[in-house]
């Protein structure tokens, strides 16, 4: 069925198959697909009085499982509670990225990344204007990447090109000689520039001008740009530049699922309005039209008859539906926990365990995003700091170290319970009285759960105060 949707998507020979691909899996995301099909559930007949296909109806039940799925392992992945902390042995650097981090609002940035991106790909592009750092995340359906054959990791350029009307460009300010239309719009990021070409009319040969107006020049020496691939394996459009998408596997199994559940809703409609069958002779007075108020009249020795649908064909579908969603859920590491199976009492640990296919897919994802893209925007704006002088918070960040070496420390996936948390400090005092790990060790894996925000600060206020009992020492 859902080569049966793609084939109705209309194909466009100007754009690669990867930027078709891209877009269909969009659609599913987005919950999209189904628009290209003509009719309603409910259509039956079409106007001429012909049957109307189920494959040519959009579902009336639309369970968005793809997007769940994406948005929960997202949320383990950059959520207010599991955002990464940047650190690193330099005081000021790490300082720096915390405020960073807020006034950029760096999370919800990665998060929209990551979104995006769980088609196969996605890209942040990084601004510096006016001293102050900004981040957006791109779809990369109309974006072509360009490497350094010397070091395949490395950007060399950035081109973004797509189709637009005239009648959108003027509204953009261009000066468009017709609107009706359709152009190309044009960009180009590299080592220097943001380089902006002129709109060209589709089917012009000649190459596009560059528009002065909107170019600019960074002369950062690197693309701000930052290119991710989804997750590893073989990617759905078949391009090195895209991983595999994180809900590829389970696209037809909930396409399956949106038209069982639509049927069975179809089904329970026609039970509370069954159509009454009537053997008499026929009557000629007007059209007959199912439903119990406008009986099917038949001849042949008089009989009368309710023709519905039983409930335990309903029942059968609920049932399948709930095997497909298993099915689906474990072909993609969703998470098939069942609130049934949950008590007050349950641990941080036995939590994680009964989400244990979710975690695998946001631990998966925390390569990709956190230890690739996280890592390689902090390393951006270190060398955005050599070349601006930038502004945090208002003021003016001192020099940073362009070497200095940085790290991420990630959260728990699961908040520690009470029971958990009086677990972790006797085992923490154990550990710091038999001096196996220093104070601030100690103080570090625990920071995320108290938000513990600077460690430094934290050993000082402990060291002062005179009501705290902790072991001495060193580190």
């Amino acid at each position: 069925m859902f080569e049966t949707i793609c084939d109705l998507i209309p194909r466009d020979p100007d754009y690669p198959p990867r930027s078709r691909m891209l877009d269909i899996l969009q659609r599913v995301l987005n919950g999209t697909l189904y628009d290209v099909l003509p009719h309603q559930f409910h259509e039956e007949r079409g106007a001429g009085g012909e049957y109307i296909p189920l494959r040519n109806r959009r579902p009336s039940v639309r369970y968005a499982l793809s997007r769940i799925v994406v948005e929960d392992s997202v949320a383990l992945l950059f959520s207010e509670g599991h955002f990464p902390t940047i650190d690193s042995s330099d005081g000021t650097v790490r300082a720096v990225f915390a405020d960073l981090v807020k006034e950029c609002r760096l999370n919800q940035v990665m998060i929209e990344a990551a979104i995006r991106g769980s088609v196969g790909s996605a890209a942040i592009l990084m601004k510096v204007l006016r001293g102050r750092l900004f981040f957006s995340a791109l779809e990369t359906t109309f974006l072509t990447p360009r490497w350094d054959p010397e070091a395949p990791d490395t950007l060399l350029a950035v081109t973004e090109r797509y189709k637009v009307t005239g009648a959108q460009l003027a509204g953009e300010g261009y000066a468009i000689e017709d609107p009706a239309l359709e152009y190309w719009f044009m960009r180009r990021w590299d080592r220097e520039a943001e380089t902006w070409y002129q709109p060209q009319p589709v089917g012009t040969a000649t190459p596009p001008a560059i528009d002065p107006a909107r170019s600019v020049r960074h002369a950062l020496g690197f693309v701000p740009l930052v290119w991710v691939r989804n997750l590893p394996g073989p990617s759905a459009t078949g391009d090195p530049n895209d991983g595999a998408s994180s809900f590829r596997a389970a696209i037809e199994t909930q396409i399956e699922i949106d038209y069982q559940l639509s049927q069975a809703g179809r089904g329970l409609k026609y039970s509370s309005d069954p159509t009454l069958l009537i053997k008499e002779p026929a009557s000629t007075d007007g059209e007959i039209v199912k439903g119990a108020g406008n009986a099917l009249v038949v001849s042949e020795k008089g009989d009368a008859k309710l023709l519905e649908i039983g409930g335990t064909a309903s029942a059968a579908v609920l049932d399948y539906v709930r095997v497909l969603r298993e099915l689906a859920l474990e072909s993609i590491h969703g998470n098939r926990a069942s609130a049934d199976r949950l008590t007050a009492a349950q641990s941080g640990r036995a939590l994680e365990l009964m989400n244990q296919g979710l975690i695998w897919l946001a631990d998966m994802l925390r390569i990709s995003y956190g230890e690739g893209a996280l890592l390689a925007l902090a390393r951006m704006i270190l060398q955005a700091a050599q070349r601006y002088r930038l502004i945090v918070q208002g003021e003016e960040i001192p020099r940073l170290d362009p070497a200095a070496r940085i790290t991420l420390a990630w959260p728990r996936w699961v908040p520690p319970t009470a029971d958990d948390r009086m677990k972790d400090a006797q085992t923490l005092a154990t550990l710091a009285a038999a001096r196996q790990i220093s104070q601030q060790t100690a103080i570090k894996s625990i920071a995320a759960t108290y938000d513990i925000e600077d460690i430094p600060a934290e050993l000082a206020r402990i060291a002062a105060d005179p009501s705290v009992q902790f072991p001495r020492n060193s580190g």
